[in-house]
């Protein structure tokens, strides 16, 4: 038996290179539905280089998974024949009618592809082969520059999903940030009975024009219900969709609009002073807090405000705090003014109205939030100020003295006003409500979490590094950028955008071309090591220490 063994392994090896004949190129579906994953498969009828054929062209039309090769050698009747097989995954960037170029290896070349790609919704067309898709909406698909809108992305799935991950969307010159954590339901969807995994995103576009939505893609693995039935050691298999893109159109900022743009759902202002005056003294300190709120609109938006104070008013102006929060899957900004404000004079003064001017985006008119004007009555020297007949030589205090024991008083810079009031209200209902709705709900089967189970290790990195194992650094350099950098990327394409280090880039480009032409058995690690050592260092070293956001409403 041992000597057949060997005589099997002998004559393969001494095997001569077959010289390449054939060269075929075909795909797995032709159309193809937008979001649909099209597997192409290239296969040469001789052992060849992994690295002899590049899809990289296939990169402006599709998004090109990581290719999975593989040879193989057959011995009939004595004759040998060799294969070298290429298979990628592509998933299609916009519906139309796209050609595969020829691919050309030893003077042989491929027949091109001409692929159709449908439009239309994947969920429309679910079957009962059909058992992870993905959909994706935009609230608003009319907006104008800088206006925050919520872009929604569904997994549906009625498999056993094992694990995966989900990239971001992706859109030309917007700022994209995800909104709240992932939501779990379940769906009928043409008789089927799906469970869902729902991310959120606020996306907020910087310029006007007409764009689209490169939509996200998941990748993950599910249990293979063919070999489930058959097997109680049931096999995985690898699943890659992708959501519909959405087309956009951003106008630009209107031209008659006064001031500093904003547009929001919702702005209010509010006015509170401290201690609550209804006549000044001259030389007694007080506060003035001005409250900016905006619905669906970042902390980062929210304009400065002109209060105008008339003269004969000494001002100490802090430096205004802006924070933002989630709530019932909004973004809720505020923007706080605090001034000290002490009168050099008796008499009458008057604060002018404060008017803030923004543009609605519920109803796409230009609306102001305001303050009325307040008169008030300046009365004497405060009494701690105010000198007698026997105070002659008694020095008055310098403003500095007068303001500090006021102003050592903390004020809240989150104050109560009637638009938290309502919020708050409003909270309170939904939780209850939410309540409600949790008791009668049926105990359901918990939906798998769509983020890796597995930890992000620099030792496992390291050693990856130091053996050469090209596949395993790749998966801990994805895991480190998914947990300790809070970005998911499918490829080490998208980890060098949230990277941005020159020498880590260089080195993530080197080992995706080492991946991508499955040359791994040639890459070196070292310096791959020593780059990620010092972008990590550099990076602890330069990151302060979020604060935690306070809450909305302050007790």
């Amino acid at each position: 038996m041992v000597k057949g063994v060997l005589l099997a392994v002998a004559l393969l090896l001494s095997l001569p290179l077959q010289a390449l004949t054939k060269l075929t190129a075909s795909v797995d579906k032709n159309p193809a539905l937008q979001g649909e994953a099209v597997t192409l498969e290239v296969i040469a009828d001789a052992r060849v280089a992994s690295d002899a054929i590049s899809f990289r062209v296939l990169e402006k039309d599709f998004t090109v998974m990581v290719p999975s090769i593989s040879s193989s050698t057959q011995i009939i009747n004595g004759q040998a024949s060799q294969s070298t097989s290429w298979r990628v995954v592509l998933l299609p960037k916009s519906s139309g009618e796209f050609t595969i170029p020829a691919f050309t290896l030893q003077g042989m070349s491929t027949t091109p592809i001409t692929l159709k790609i449908l439009e239309g919704n994947v969920s429309q067309s679910s079957s009962n082969s059909q058992e992870l898709f993905l959909e994706a909406k935009m609230e608003q698909q009319q907006l104008y520059v800088q206006q925050l809108s919520y872009y929604t992305v569904t997994i549906y799935f009625n498999g056993e999903l094992q694990r995966g991950s989900l990239s971001e969307p992706v859109l030309e010159g917007a700022s994209i940030s995800q909104v709240g954590q992932d939501s779990e339901s379940s769906a009928l969807v043409n008789g089927i009975r799906y469970r869902t995994i729902t991310r959120r995103y606020a996306i907020t576009p910087q310029r006007s024009g007409s764009f689209t939505i490169t939509p996200p893609a998941f990748n993950g693995e599910m249990i293979d219900r063919d070999s489930a039935r058959y097997n109680y050691f049931a096999r995985t298999k690898t699943v890659v969709q992708q959501a519909q893109p959405i087309d956009i159109k951003v106008n630009p900022i209107p031209d008659s609009f006064p001031g500093d743009w904003l547009v929001a759902g919702l702005v209010t202002l509010t006015e509170e002073w401290s201690p609550d005056i209804t006549e000044l003294k001259q030389g007694e300190p007080v506060t003035r807090t001005i409250t900016l709120s905006a619905v669906d609109v970042a902390e980062n938006q929210l304009p400065e405000i002109k209060q105008g104070f008339p003269d004969g008013l000494r001002l100490y102006q802090e430096q205004p705090q802006a924070k933002s929060a989630e709530r019932n899957g909004r973004l809720v900004a505020q923007k706080v003014f605090t001034t000290a404000v002490i009168a050099n004079k008796a008499g009458e003064l008057e604060l002018p109205a404060v008017s803030l001017p923004w543009w609605n985006s519920q109803t796409g008119k230009l609306e102001h939030a305001s303050l009325p004007a307040r008169k008030l009555t300046v009365s004497g020297v405060a009494a701690a100020v105010s000198a007698g007949p026997d105070a002659k030589g008694a020095v008055a205090p310098s403003p500095v003295q007068q303001i500090t024991q006021p102003a050592a008083q903390p004020v809240s810079k989150w104050q109560w006003n009637y638009l938290s009031s309502a919020l708050a209200a409003l909270w309170f209902i939904s939780l209850f409500i939410g309540y409600l709705l949790w008791q009668l709900k049926t105990p359901a089967q918990p939906a798998a979490t769509i983020t890796s189970r597995v930890r992000f290790d620099s030792r496992t990195l390291k050693q990856a590094c130091q053996q050469n194992n090209a596949v395993v650094a790749r998966a801990e350099l994805l895991r480190f950028g998914h947990q300790q950098l809070d970005r998911r990327c499918l490829s080490l394409t998208e980890l060098k955008a949230v990277v941005n280090a020159k020498d880590l880039n260089q080195q993530l480009d080197i080992l995706n071309d080492a991946l991508y032409s499955n040359n791994a058995n040639t890459w070196q690690g070292d310096a791959l090591w020593r780059a990620w050592q010092h972008f990590n260092t550099a990076k602890t070293s330069t990151v302060d220490e979020q604060q935690s956001l306070p809450p909305l409403y302050p007790k």
